[in-house]
């Protein structure tokens, strides 16, 4: 490990030289390039120099106490400072593997998330909405972009189903962890006598698959357009506007009809599909490497329960890793980076005991 960090601060000095050469910044796309790796090197090469000191402090104690002609209050003083400099070795060591874990590509990647009611029916469309307002309030708080693509709301405020994207450096890697099985316990508004109803909403979220990752066969699109329709089935608009693409290969359908404009209704759908298809490809692609499927924590599987939001004990709990919070009230106002840090640990636990095995 510390082999490969010593040529890699050998390649960010070379990279540093080059930041500076007039020739490279006057060319926009290599500049660019090389400034994402150094940006992306910088914090190894930083915790990698915090190591070499600690470690230079470390071997200077360990000489003082192997000499035997020091006298007893620097021998003491030397003791300290050891045991000070070996734990910091240890630690620091412990998040360079951290920082050396293999990083998924697609961490700085937009995204766009799917959210569906489930069982519960209005119930669950009233929660599909509460945690499309917990997602954007988060997005707000990090100054990234949201953009509805899709919606279908129900009279009483719900949503049977809203796509959105959200846009901002590192959107993937903090909301990439949600899809899955959302549960939620309370009294609904519509309940008369006070009961504690179940009710649960399906997330997926996918990476924003930009159209130079690969190519849709426009022979392999069947497109329809139709009348956008409202909350309770009414129509809300006299033209065609409404865009339904299906993926023949595979069968995949988006609609789309948010917008008034049949063209921007067809560019949001084509955004889904194309995120959705990339998603097909990915999961194909893990699907052969099973210690990359050890190593997740529940992301991708929309089939598994993976959250618990219960209103009468305000409570959180993410059941993937045993999570218990009582601030609900807080975290659906978007303070959920808790949960998030939590999950992101876990799976880099996950990852370096895989590599340890």
């Amino acid at each position: 490990m510390f082999e490969k960090l010593e040529l890699m601060e050998k390649k960010y000095e070379e990279i540093s030289l080059k930041l500076s050469d007039p020739e490279i910044i006057s060319n926009n796309k290599l500049y660019a390039q090389l400034m994402r790796e150094y940006k992306n090197m910088t914090p190894i090469i930083e915790k990698y120099r915090e190591y070499l000191k600690a470690h230079t402090s470390f071997s200077d104690a360990r000489e003082l106490l192997d000499d035997g002609s020091t006298d007893k209050e620097l021998k003491e003083l030397a003791q300290s400072e050891y045991e000070e400099a070996k734990e910091a070795v240890e630690r620091i060591t412990q998040e360079l593997k951290i920082l050396l874990l293999p990083k998924d590509p697609n961490d700085d990647k937009n995204v766009i998330i799917e959210i569906r009611g489930g069982a519960g029916g209005e119930e669950a469309s009233l929660f599909a909405n509460s945690l499309y307002r917990m997602y954007t309030m988060y997005a707000e708080s990090k100054g990234w972009k949201q953009e509805i693509l899709n919606a279908q709301p129900t009279e009483l405020g719900g949503f049977k189903e809203i796509s959105f994207s959200i846009e901002g450096d590192g959107a993937y890697s903090r909301l990439k962890y949600e899809s899955g099985v959302h549960r939620v316990q309370r009294v609904p508004e519509t309940e008369s006598q006070g009961r504690i109803h179940t009710s649960t909403v399906t997330v997926a979220v996918l990476v924003e698959a930009d159209e130079v990752e690969f190519e849709i066969n426009p022979t392999d699109l069947k497109i329809d357009y139709f009348r956008a329709s409202g909350a309770g089935g009414q129509h809300i608009n006299k033209t065609e506007s409404a865009v339904r693409i299906t993926y023949l290969p595979t069968n995949v359908v988006v609609e789309c009809q948010d917008e008034r404009s049949q063209h921007k209704n067809k560019d949001k759908a084509m955004k889904i599909l194309r995120s959705r298809i990339y998603e097909a490809m990915q999961e194909e692609a893990q699907a052969k490497v099973a210690s990359e499927r050890k190593m997740q924590v529940g992301t991708g599987d929309r089939s598994e329960r993976i959250r618990t939001y219960n209103y009468p004990q305000g409570r959180l709990t993410d059941h993937r890793i045993g999570l218990t919070i009582y601030r609900l009230e807080d975290m659906l106002n978007g303070n959920i980076d808790e949960v998030f840090d939590a999950l992101a640990t876990a799976d880099q636990a996950a990852k370096l005991a895989s590599q340890e095995e």
